[in-house]
């Protein structure tokens, strides 16, 4: 009998601080750019990773995490991989704006949301349930090609935590209340078994890379 490889572990870091997020401002497919802070955070988190044992880097296409993820790579020697089902989702009507300006528009609309938004995203805004099953599928491939090793995965808030909540059997709609947020270039770590394995294995959650 063949034996099953061993899981992988994910060190799931979210990107650094952008200008929206300073504001509290929804960016999910848009480009926007690391802050001053964002960029140290950055620093620390590759700081963070030369003295964690690291075997490979991934990250989202989206610029801001790539550059979160730079520092850890020249810090390491290694070339980072990238990996387009790790993007953001897509928050429609609400991307560069706030969910209080938006309720101020439509306030139902905002409380459906409030109360499960996994079942009511904002208009225009890509399926969460569709968000989950690619981020986790993209976890899923990234753990398979490394069974055993320990892999940094630079990638984002909303789709992390619904990431998070597939692989551990929470219901999709408590994402924003079980996970409220992911700190910023912050790890939280994960025991995952490859493409077709089962669940995973939460072993610690916002761990902050401090000097």
């Amino acid at each position: 009998m063949t034996a099953s490889p061993p899981p992988t572990t994910l060190l799931l870091a979210r990107h650094g601080q952008t200008v929206w997020h300073a504001e509290n401002r929804y960016a999910g497919v848009s480009d926007v750019a690391l802050t001053d802070e964002g960029g140290r955070q950055a620093e620390r988190l590759g700081r963070w990773a030369a003295r964690h044992p690291v075997d490979a880097v991934w990250t989202s296409t989206v610029s801001r995490a790539m550059a979160t993820a730079d520092p850890a790579c020249r810090a390491l020697g290694l070339v980072p991989m990238r990996e387009h089902g790790l993007r953001e989702c897509d928050f429609g009507v609400v991307e560069g704006r706030t969910l209080a300006e938006f309720a101020a528009e439509d306030p139902e609309r905002a409380q459906a949301f409030r109360a499960d938004p996994a079942a009511n995203p904002f208009p225009g805004a890509e399926d969460p349930r569709a968000a989950a099953a690619r981020g986790t599928a993209a976890l899923r491939r990234i753990a398979a090609g490394g069974p055993g090793g320990r892999i940094l995965v630079v990638a984002h808030n909303t789709l992390l935590r619904l990431v998070l909540c597939e692989l551990l059997g929470i219901p999709l709609g408590s994402y924003r209340r079980v996970f409220p947020r992911l700190r910023n270039a912050a790890v939280s770590e994960i025991r995952l078994s490859g493409e077709g394995g089962g669940g995973a294995a939460l072993l610690s959650l916002n761990v902050p890379c401090d000097d």
